[in-house]
C-alpha cells in the first residue's frame, strides 16, 4: 500500500469537497486566483462555516497575491497550507506565519535550484512549465528530473498532468505527495467523484 499523501485541488463545490472528507483525502485545495476556471467563488467559501474538515487539511492556492487577498482567504479555513504559485519572496511567503508550499515550474533539471531559495518551505510542488500560463496546463514535465536526492532531502508535490493512464508512473517517483487536478474532471473544473475514487484506489493499491 502506498503512503505518498494526496491532494486533490481545484475545489469548487461542495459535493465534491465532502466526498473528499469521507475519503480522507489528505488536502484538499482551493484556487484563490481569478483568472483560473476553478476560482473559489464568495458564495462557494460562505457555503464552508462549519464544515469539519477532520483529516483532510485545506490549500489555500495563490498567483502572487497581496496581503489582503491571503487574509481574507485564510479567514474561511482553520490552519490552512499556503500554497504560493507565483513569484512571490521568501518573506512574502513566511511572513504569515502558516505552513507553506511554493510552486517550482519546472523547465529543466536546473529548476530545481529554486529550492534553496526557499529555506523555510514545508514542501515544494513541481509544476509544468508552460510559457504564458500559471498552472492548470493538464500536461506532465519529464519526471527524470527529480532525482533521488531531491526525494529524499525535500518534501516534492508531484503536479501537472496526473491522470488515471500515467499515475503509475508517478508513483514510481516516490514524491511525499501528489497533487492531481484536470486529472480526475469530466470536463474542465468539474470534478468527477468516480473519476477520484480510481485514482484514490490506484494510489493507495
Amino acid at each position: 500500500m502506498s503512503d505518498i499523501n494526496i491532494k486533490i485541488c481545484g475545489i469548487s463545490e461542495l459535493e465534491t469537497l465532502h466526498r473528499l472528507l469521507e475519503l480522507e483525502i489528505n488536502y484538499s485545495g482551493f484556487i484563490f486566483y481569478d483568472k483560473s476556471i476553478r476560482n473559489v467563488t464568495s458564495n462557494f467559501l460562505e457555503k464552508l462555516e462549519g464544515i469539519n474538515f477532520g483529516a483532510t487539511r485545506p490549500v489555500c492556492v495563490f498567483v502572487n497575491p497581496s496581503e489582503e487577498d491571503v487574509y481574507r482567504a485564510i479567514s474561511f479555513f482553520d490552519n490552512p497550507i499556503l500554497q504560493f504559485h507565483g513569484d512571490e519572496t521568501c518573506e512574502f511567503c513566511e511572513s504569515f506565519g502558516l505552513d507553506y508550499w511554493k510552486t517550482i515550474h519546472m523547465q529543466s533539471k536546473d529548476s530545481l535550484t529554486t529550492i534553496n531559495n526557499y529555506s523555510s518551505a514545508d514542501a515544494f510542488l513541481l509544476e509544468t512549465f508552460k510559457e504564458g500560463v500559471i498552472g492548470g496546463t493538464g500536461e506532465s514535465f519529464d519526471w527524470s528530473y527529480i532525482s533521488n536526492e531531491v526525494i529524499e532531502n525535500a518534501n516534492i508535490v508531484l503536479s501537472g498532468g496526473i491522470n488515471l493512464e500515467n499515475i503509475d508512473n508517478a508513483v514510481i517517483v516516490k514524491p511525499w505527495c501528489l497533487d492531481i487536478n484536470s486529472g480526475v474532471e469530466s470536463k474542465p473544473g468539474i470534478k468527477d467523484i468516480v473519476l477520484i475514487n480510481n485514482m484514490v484506489k490506484k494510489i493507495k493499491a
